[in-house]
């Protein structure tokens, strides 16, 4: 059929349809509907849909778009498809109506709000008042509240300077209208959704919160700063609000005001201050105690530099100062603190922890940032009581007095200028940090020596690789469980096996033990031992519960070095973890606030017993072999058998770190722990330096040992404070128990050279502790020769029994 008749069967078929020349007939003729059977008994044709048999591929879709094809699609009412519920509910007109209203009705609420808040009188002197510090008894420690601020005029702080604030905190200070929007959702989002604070405010927002508000962090109080912000920036001038701000703001040091700031780290006034010292001045607004430079440590050094190039940088982008000449700029170093009546000697150690404490709680509770906390609780009115023990106090002090600082003379030797102790003493039951020794006086040396953790605490981490081998239930690479009783190679020097990274790390004095057990690895800190006991645990399980007995291991490598304790720790830090093993492996967080109240609100503190980190039998277990530290290994002169012990049971862990720099002793009774370390820190530079020859009392190398000066410490305040009591341990090794049957112990080669010229005193220092030595002695009365180095006297392998009882040998 050609296109003509084709055209001539369209107008006859009106609007049926030919089928195209290019099918078949038996494509083209439409097939009839099956006959279905209707309820009348007669039969009815299903025709199909002339479009879907044969319409163009656009009708095809146009149907399938209103129903499937050969369905009819649903109607409405006036005969068009009828829409989905959600399509009628939720049209583009009703969705853009339903914007508009909430738009107007939060502009029309804010219109409301802003005319009713109003700018208030500020009056920041009426904030600012004295804190109450406390002993644990409730006698007054110290009062701290004297406000140290002067307010100067805008024209006496350089243009320069003026810069360095708004380049750190509000680089669009002088064009904008006092608020950040984006800041301030954010900043109400995350108040609302109590996630704290995490937006930016500008220097207008700040200085109406410093001056006229609070630090609350509350969604009104936000509101508030907003209006007035916007208030305040219409009615005041960019310099008086800037004028404001920099007088108001709190740079630590008890220092509010650019003026104060000024004096406190510069010693000049405002007025002569350089860029440089300006911009660490503006840096220091972000974590005032953080970044001070005589506190701070590395990280906080670090940070408060990065701070001061940001600062700089900004400067120079927008153009306020020279590219070539911040080029040639470097970092200002601030003076000391100068001395404030009140916090002298101990004091202002007591308060800076507890300040430190209570602001961790805030910034914990509320979400808010460093320099927010402090603010809240500087000067703020405060009645804070400490768990210091005021009796205890005065014991720490006078033991250290006693045993060290008495002893030093920096007119005779130069090294004895160089001296730094520092002591935490703990309740492990309670976790109460009883008393503290943070050096020589809050004045003389701003560091408390107490908390600072960059020196290595060296052996007395060994108790921690121990711990972790007994809690994982690890195994010698020959497939043996590693306990008190277990034999490793003593050898110095050895190199360690199953390491991806070679190690053979020596013993102090290159001292050599052949095969011997644990628990005589641990009385004499064999270095070999344990760095392969530490590649057995493995290095992340090391790692893990370090971190889990309360070191701070951020950024620490799990390498096999960790094992000789290279890491950075505080005393706070190791009384906390020895106070955990002490509480059977149940965390110990040690705290020195009891109670912090202002103005009748009083601060929820954590309680600082945690959950059970190790197991008991583990925790016990180390204690067992510590006391064997004490009784026959570095620690036996100066405190197994001091004269002051009088049968009470101690465990504990001497430390010598590399080149002498550090020297620690923490040790434990059932109901005290206390760490006491001696830190090389030359008095010029701060460097790290070594303690070797310090006092001139020592023969010899004049090498100061963990069993030496803070061992004796130690000794003198413990048993001076404590009173007789057993250790309750659910353990049968250790030195603390009787031995048990196990053969491995009596291949010991190295006991009995060390131990014999002081059996008697052992016995009578303690009788409870004796059984566990006496059979195993008279094995071992012929090790090996190999087992000694051929300078060492053959009866004296570590060197350890001297003519003077501070040269402990091996106390590492």
């Amino acid at each position: 059929m050609g296109r003509a008749d084709d055209r001539r069967a369209r107008q006859r078929g009106g609007s049926r349809r030919a089928a195209p020349g290019h099918r078949s007939p038996q494509q083209a003729a439409p097939e009839r509907a099956p006959e279905t059977p209707t309820a009348a008994g007669g039969t009815a044709t299903a025709v199909e849909s002339p479009v879907a048999e044969g319409g163009t591929r656009a009708e095809r879709r146009k149907a399938a778009a209103k129903g499937k094809p050969g369905r009819p699609a649903k109607q409405g009412k006036d005969g068009k498809p009828a829409k989905g519920r959600i399509r009628r509910l939720f049209t583009w007109k009703k969705m853009l109506g339903a914007f508009l209203g909430v738009c107007l009705l939060g502009i029309g609420a804010f219109i409301v709000l802003y005319m009713m808040v109003t700018v208030p009188e500020g009056n920041p002197l009426a904030q600012t008042q004295s804190n109450v510090y406390k002993y644990s008894d409730g006698s007054v420690l110290a009062r701290k509240g004297t406000v140290n601020r002067e307010i100067v005029d805008l024209s006496k702080v350089p243009k320069d300077v003026q810069h360095t604030f708004v380049a750190a905190e509000n680089k669009s200070f002088y064009t904008d209208n006092g608020i950040d929007l984006r800041g301030m959702a954010r900043g109400l989002y995350n108040t609302a959704m109590g996630r704290g604070t995490q937006g930016g405010s500008t220097i207008t927002q700040q200085y109406v919160k410093n001056y006229y508000l609070s630090q609350d962090q509350t969604v009104t109080r936000k509101l508030k700063e907003l209006v007035i912000s916007l208030k305040l920036d219409r009615e005041k001038t960019k310099d008086d609000i800037l004028a404001g701000y920099i007088n108001t703001s709190y740079y630590g040091r008890g220092a509010y005001g650019i003026q104060a700031a000024a004096q406190a780290y510069y010693r000049v006034d405002a007025q002569k201050l350089s860029v440089q010292q300006g911009a660490y001045l503006a840096s220091l607004l972000q974590a005032p105690s953080q970044y001070d430079w005589a506190v701070a440590g590395p990280v906080g050094k670090k940070l408060v530099q990065n701070r001061w190039n940001y600062t700089l940088n900004n400067m120079v982008g927008q153009g306020w100062l020279d590219k070539t000449k911040r080029d040639a700029m470097t970092f200002p170093i601030p003076k000391p603190p100068k001395a404030v009546s009140g916090l002298e000697g101990q004091k202002g150690y007591l308060v800076e922890l507890a300040n430190t404490q209570l602001e961790n709680q805030l910034m914990k509770a509320q979400g808010i940032s460093r320099s927010e906390a402090e603010s809240l609780v500087v000067d703020k009115g405060w009645t804070i009581t400490l768990n210091i023990d005021p009796k205890k106090q005065a014991k720490l002090e006078a033991a250290v007095k006693s045993q060290l600082t008495s002893k030093l003379d920096g007119k005779k030797r130069k090294v004895d200028k160089n001296v730094q102790a520092g002591a935490v003493s703990v309740d492990p039951k309670t976790g109460k940090i009883v008393a503290l020794y943070g050096g020589v006086g809050y004045y003389d040396h701003y560091t408390s020596n107490a908390t600072r953790a960059d020196y290595q605490p060296a052996s007395t981490f060994k108790p921690i690789i121990l711990a972790a081998a007994l809690d994982q239930g690890a195994q010698t690479q020959d497939g043996k469980p590693i306990n008190a009783d277990t034999i490793y190679d003593g050898t110095s020097g050895r190199a360690v096996k199953g390491s991806d990274i070679a190690f053979a790390p020596p013993n102090e004095d290159d001292a050599d033990y052949g095969k011997i057990p644990v628990q005589t690895a641990m009385n004499k800190s064999v270095n070999s031992v344990f760095a392969q006991m530490g590649v057995d645990v493995g290095m992340k399980n090391v790692l893990k519960t370090a971190n889990d007995l309360g070191l701070d291991t951020t950024g620490v490598q799990a390498v096999p070095a960790m094992t000789l304790g290279t890491m950075g720790a505080s005393p706070l830090e190791m009384a906390g973890v020895y106070a955990t093993l002490d509480n059977h492996g149940q965390k110990v967080t040690p705290t020195i606030l009891a109670s912090a109240e202002q103005a009748g609100r009083k601060v929820d503190l954590p309680n600082p017993i945690g959950d059970q980190v190790i197991n008991k039998t583990a925790a016990d277990q180390v204690t067992s072999v510590l006391t064997g530290v004490v009784d026959d290994g570095t620690a036996k002169v100066s405190v197994a058998q001091n004269p002051l012990r009088k049968g009470q049971q101690v465990a504990g862990k001497t430390g010598t770190s590399d080149y002498n720099k550090s020297a620690w002793f923490t040790g434990y009774t059932p109901d005290l722990v206390t760490s006491v370390g001696l830190f090389g820190e030359d008095a010029k530079t701060h460097n790290q330096v070594s303690l070797t020859g310090a006092t001139g009392l020592i023969p010899g190398t004049g090498r100061i040992n963990g069993g030496g000066y803070p061992a004796q410490i130690w000794a003198a305040y413990t048993f001076g404070v404590t009173k007789k009591q057993k250790f309750e341990l659910d353990t049968e090794l250790g030195a603390a128990v009787k031995p048990t049957a196990t053969p491995t112990l009596s291949s010991s080669p190295s006991e009995t050279p060390s131990q014999t010229p002081s059996q008697a005193p052992t016995k009578s220092a303690s009788p409870s502790l004796t059984p566990s030595k006496s059979p195993s002695l008279s094995p071992t009365t012929s090790p090996p020769a190999t087992t000694t180095p051929p300078s060492t006297p053959p009866t004296s392998p570590t060197g350890a029994v001297t003519d003077n009882p501070l040269d402990q040998g091996g106390g590492q």
